[in-house]
């Protein structure tokens, strides 16, 4: 399954009382296929997926593999968890409502070895048929996969990519070089998707994609094309809006972004807090020569 080069770690839209937001969901979810993404990645970690119940997740699960269905794009359901046990129910949780793939991050707080990390991923993808990207962001999770256990999982059938956040260029360099053929890496890092593809990455799971999507393609797919000082030269356009989505812990600022484009989302749930002042000026400074004009007098009202 062709999971394109365009996915999308999606928000988790909130009421104004903090409760899930079913109609935001399939209205973002609508607003992301007609903006380039290929596929959704739903309850992953700009999704919040720490702060959602299981029944939000179930929820929202059956509302994006609807609406994602509707709008001809895949669902990729992030089932991260630090229980093995609990990864795999929601693995097949997943499977039984129709995701299209799994998401499995490196199992955080725990701080598991190489092979507790490589079982945990193993025991998630040998319970269901369904693709599994592994996700590997050591920042987050206190544990970095290295690039020989991302390769040993690689030779898993289901395992058909990795999320690669660590920022480590010469780690991805390893992978591509040494993975089996048909096995994917792409950026966790909008900054890094034109790098890393430079070295052989497919493509990226992007956060700035809720607001330049059609950008974040065309730069992919000058790329692929050979243009490349057309993609560099989209890059550079894009870069602000990169870095500007994790000026504070993210959701928070691609939240506050979507708010300006009168897009849903709502706000984050605590531990997370939204952006301050300073913060959200930062913001409106570099997302003004994106705005639509009707957004910008909304945003400055």
């Amino acid at each position: 399954m062709d999971f394109g080069y365009l996915m999308t770690a999606m928000v988790t839209p909130f009421t104004n009382e903090n409760a899930l937001d079913v109609n935001g969901i399939r209205t973002l979810i609508h607003h992301l296929a007609n903006n380039g993404t290929d596929t959704v990645v739903i309850h992953g970690t700009t999704g919040e997926a720490p702060t959602l119940t299981l029944e939000e997740k179930q929820t929202l699960l059956s509302v994006a593999v609807e609406e994602a269905a509707n709008a001809n794009i895949k669902v990729i359901a992030g089932i991260g968890a630090n229980s093995t046990q609990q990864a795999v129910q929601m693995a097949q949780l997943a499977e039984q409502t129709g995701a299209d793939g799994l998401m499995v991050v490196v199992p955080y707080y725990n701080k598991p070895s190489q092979e507790g990390i490589y079982q945990h991923i193993a025991q998630v993808a040998q319970s269901t048929p369904l693709p599994v990207l592994l996700y590997n962001v050591p920042g987050r999770t206190g544990a970095d996969m290295s690039a020989e256990t991302a390769l040993r999982l690689a030779e898993i059938d289901q395992v058909f990519a990795i999320k690669e956040a660590s920022g480590n260029i010469d780690k991805v360099t390893e992978i591509l070089r040494l993975a089996p053929e048909g096995f994917s890496v792409y950026s966790g890092d909008d900054s890094l998707t034109l790098p890393m593809m430079a070295v052989g990455a497919k493509g990226v799971v992007s956060v700035a994609s809720h607001i330049v999507g059609r950008e974040m393609k065309q730069m992919i797919d000058a790329f692929a094309s050979g243009e490349l000082q057309l993609a560099a030269s989209i890059h550079h356009k894009l870069f602000p809006v990169m870095k500007a989505m994790f000026m504070a812990p993210s959701p928070a600022p691609v939240k506050e972004a979507l708010a300006r484009y009168r897009l849903p989302g709502g706000g984050v749930r605590l531990p997370l807090i939204g952006l301050n002042e300073a913060e959200n000026m930062e913001l409106a400074a570099v997302l003004e020569p994106f705005l639509p004009i009707a957004s910008r007098s909304v945003a400055s009202s």
